[in-house]
Formats: C-alpha cells, structure tokens, sequence
C-alpha cells in the first residue's frame, strides 16, 4: 500500500465547519459552528456561514501546504448546500496543490475516528447524531446497518423538544441538564425488530403535563433503552464483544452511563471517544481520508459530486481486516442454559422455559412493562402461528416474564441440512406468513427437525410481530438464505432454492416477497 503524509479533511456536512491535519497523529484541528439566531439548522445560511469562515478555518490548520499530500472532503450524507460549499473548497486545493481528492462517507468517518481514538477493532456501533441513529458493524468488505431510526436521528428528537421548550440550539446539553432532576413517567417505546422511530415519543413529550424536569427525564430514558436495546441484539446476533459510541449525542452521560450497563452484563467492552471526536469534526475526515487513500482510493475531480444520501454501506472498506466472531445464538452456558438479547431458556422435567431478563439499564417501571407486554405478545403469535398449521412447541404456563412449553426433542436444521428438510422448512415458513407472522430471526438454529414425526418446528418468537409488510416478509427470507450461505456456503443455492419451492407452496404472495429478498440482499444490511 502506499504512505501518505498529512492529509487535511474538512467536515461540514451540517452545522459545524472544521478542519484538520493528519499523519501518523492529529497535528491540527479548527472548528467553526454555525448558530443559528432561532429554530434548528437553516441550510442555506449554514452553507454561507461555511463559505464565510472557509479560508480561515483551513489556514488554522495549513501551515505548510507543501507537505500536503492528500485532500479529503465530507461527501455526505448531509445537508446539499452544506456539502456542496466543501466540496468546493476541496476541489480547488486539490487542484492547487496538485495531490489526491478523495470523499469521504461521513457515518464512515464516525465510526473511524472512534476507532482510532479507542483502540477499539471490531465493534458493534451505536452512532447517535442529529440526524442519525444507526447500530452498525463491519461484515464481509462493508459497514453494514443492522438496525436505524425509521423516522428522525436521535439528535433532532432531542432538539425537536428543546425548540417546544424555548431552549437554544443544540437542546441536548440542557435536556440532559433538566433530566437530572427528573422522575420517570411512561412515553410511547417504539422499535421494530432491529429498527425504532422517534416521532411519536417526541409528539407524546411535547404535550405532556408534567413537569419540565421529567419530560426531558423520560424522554432521554425512553429514548436512549430503544437505542441501547438495538445495539445488544445486534452485539448477540453478531458475535462481536466490543460497543463503540459514537456522534454528538454520545456526549450525554446517560446514554453512556446504560451502554456501560449492557456491556458489563454481557461481558462486552464498552468505548466512547473523548469529547472532540464524537460530534462532527475535520480529524473524523482526514483520518478516514488518509485510510482511503492509502488502500488505493481516490476521486476524480469530474466524479466527486457530493451525496446527501450518502449510506454507510454503499462503501467499500477496503483498508479493515475480517475478524471473525461466532453469533450467540443457540449458544449454551455451563448451565445449560441458552442466552439471547432478551430471555434466557432452560430446560427441566421436559419443558422448556423462557424468561425474560430484567435490563438494569432501564428505568424500572420501563423494564416491567416491557417484559409483560411483549411475554403475552409473543405467547399470543405463538398461538397464532399454531393455529395457521406451523408446528410450534405446546404452551403450558405463561407468567408475567416467562412461557412455559414443551422441550421439543430433535435435531437443529443447522446440523441436518438437506434439500428437502430445507423445502419442509420452507412450506413451514409460507404457513406462518400466511397467518400475516413475520418470524425475525428466522435462522435454521430456530428450527428443530422434530424426531418424533420429522416436522420442522419453529421455535423463539420473540422478535415476531403481525405484519404484512412485503419488506418484513422479505427480510425473513433474506435472513434465512444469508444462514443457510453461512452454515454451508458450497451448497447454499441448493438449499435456498429447495426451501422456495417450498415457501411457493405454501404462501400465494411468494413470488413477490422472493423478488424483494433480492433487493434486499444487494442493500447488504440485514445479517
């Protein structure tokens, strides 16, 4: 690979214009917010106070343009006229200088940055920024996104609130202020299999009666256990054993304070950048930039248009190495006992039972409403998918936080794979999303090969909701080819194709739900 040097980055994809200088270190770093007078970010003037403040900032940093090797500029996502006033300014050094230009994805350079900053090597991410909420992870060649808002970044819920209270831009500092002092109280908890939404929470919080103190309690409570939930099922499903916080929001306590949480309960590390890496910044850039340049990428002039919608993983990594990690799902302890995200399952007197763990990062009142709700929710889709002819365990006791059912005595799909127990599980899985289920987390180490009559049972539901979302059908399936590919790459197109026959069969909408697993699988996110 070829050396660079130092390479000057400059950010501005939103409201803060920085820069800053790069070798083996930061040698330099300048950043320039824009304020605005009232209100959130106007994008228009942000990209003029950009303009206006551009040649200082770079020079703060440049001290020898001679030694320069290399240009890198934020290429979003972010706001357009933000962007475009950068990559502007980028260009003509770039030219100038005579040296590469390169464009960086900005969530990329988040998680880069921390990384460096931490010493951290493999993580799963929680990048909570004003405009983004995203848990994602390094998979096969990219960062994939396992789980994001559906709606607003964490940053903008926070300062949506802030703005109905009269608080200056940015409101998180004096939330974060005000919930100190405040008392929880129940506020809408939307996630969504491995993804979560923000505007109901916000609405519900600016038309509460209760006092200031604990609206912004609740709010940051309610908000940052959607967050810390989504990033421990992407740290179970995933295999990984390290958590990095990463963006603007990182920066509250809380939210660290309950990822710290998690992770000492799931023997995990936990690493948070200090303050001056986690918000937008010229050093995210430049570092990212000079790991780009060094694996062989750059940018012609003529083809760095900037991208406001710029995904994480629409880049190719190609400076970071595999580190392989063994998923935890279906992985017993020395008890015996088998751990997910959210319940433990053990095994006495031929029953199986599942319960639900109490997270000692959510508030309490929280904690006991959600292991209720979703103990009988996942009880009722159970019965549900009986009904709909899928073979699932009987049930004979539900409680509070646990069900009760039979032990089903058989041999995992993982390790009795062939063409027609993957067409068995295929007819099994047409049955439940004819019954409108759709399972999420339909692996073949949730399917037992029942050693009584040979059915393919499907077991742990507890991702399942009603849907008939051709979208959540399809990432069913996707989630099912992608293990099967894992469990046995050689002969993977057999066994897919074997349990689509099988999944036609059974479901009248299958063609389509297998066409949108397609598209899916060239987005690259779900595992």
């Amino acid at each position: 690979m070829p050396a660079f040097g130092q390479i000057l980055g400059i950010e501005g994809t939103a409201w803060n214009l920085s820069a800053a200088l790069f070798d083996r270190n930061l040698l330099a770093l300048c950043s320039r917010p824009y304020s605005p007078a009232h209100g959130g970010i106007h994008p228009r003037e942000a990209a003029q106070h950009h303009a206006s403040v551009m040649k200082e900032v770079i020079s703060s940093v440049l001290e020898d343009p001679e030694k320069v090797t290399g240009i890198a500029f934020s290429q979003g996502p972010g706001l357009g006229p933000c962007l475009r006033t950068v990559a502007t300014a980028a260009r003509s050094l770039a030219l100038a200088l005579d040296v590469p230009l390169v464009g960086v994805n900005h969530c990329v350079a988040h998680v880069e940055i921390g990384c460096w900053a931490t010493g951290c090597r493999d993580p799963v991410v929680l990048y909570a920024s004003g405009a983004n909420t995203q848990v994602i992870g390094y998979l096969n060649g990219r960062y994939r996104i396992f789980g994001e808002t559906l709606d607003i970044g964490i940053g903008n819920a926070l300062d949506k609130l802030a703005r109905a209270k009269d608080f200056p831009h940015p409101g998180g500092p004096l939330i974060e202020a005000q919930a100190k002092t405040g008392n929880y109280f129940e506020l809408p908890y939307t996630v969504k299999g491995m993804d979560l939404a923000f505007s109901g929470l916000v609405s519900a919080a600016k038309d509460a009666k209760e006092p200031l103190p604990d609206v912004c309690c609740s709010l940051q409570e309610t908000a940052f256990a959607m967050c810390v939930e989504v990033t421990e099922r992407a740290l179970s499903l995933t295999g990984k054993d390290e958590v990095l916080l990463v963006g603007g929001v990182g920066a509250n306590a809380r939210l660290q304070e309950m990822l710290r949480i998690m992770c000492d309960e799931r023997g995990a590390r936990f690493f948070v950048p200090e303050r001056k890496y986690l918000g937008d910044n010229g050093a995210m850039i430049a570092y990212t930039g000079k790991l780009m340049l060094e694996s062989g990428q750059s940018l012609a002039i003529e083809s760095s248009q900037v991208n406001p919608s710029f995904r994480s993983d629409e880049v190719a990594v190609t400076w970071k190495h595999e580190v392989t990690h063994a998923p935890d799902r279906g992985q017993y302890d020395s008890t015996g006992q088998k751990r997910g995200a959210e319940a433990v399952v053990s095994f006495r007197d031929g029953n199986a039972i599942k319960q639900r763990v109490s997270k000692r990062y959510r508030a309490p009142a929280l904690d006991k409403k959600l292991i209720t709700e979703r103990t009988r929710a996942e009880a009722r889709l159970i019965h549900t998918a009986r009904k709909g002819g899928v073979p699932t365990p009987v049930m004979s006791d539900i409680t509070h936080d646990s069900i009760v059912m039979e032990e089903v005595k058989g041999t995992l799909l993982t390790g009795s794979l062939t063409a027609a127990h993957c067409g068995e599980a295929g007819r099994m899985v047409g049955r439940l999303h004819t019954a409108g289920i759709m399972h999420g987390d339909l692996t073949t180490s949730n399917m037992i090969l029942r050693e009584s009559d040979g059915k393919c049972v499907l077991i742990d539901f507890g991702l399942a909701q009603v849907t008939s979302e051709i979208e959540q059908r399809g990432v069913d399936i996707h989630v099912m080819f992608q293990t099967l590919k894992s469990t046995n790459p050689e002969e993977a197109g057999v066994f897919s194709a074997a349990f689509a026959r099988g999944y036609a069969e059974t479901f009248a909408g299958a063609e389509e739900v297998l066409a949108r697993e397609q598209e899916i699988e060239l987005r690259g996110r779900y595992l």
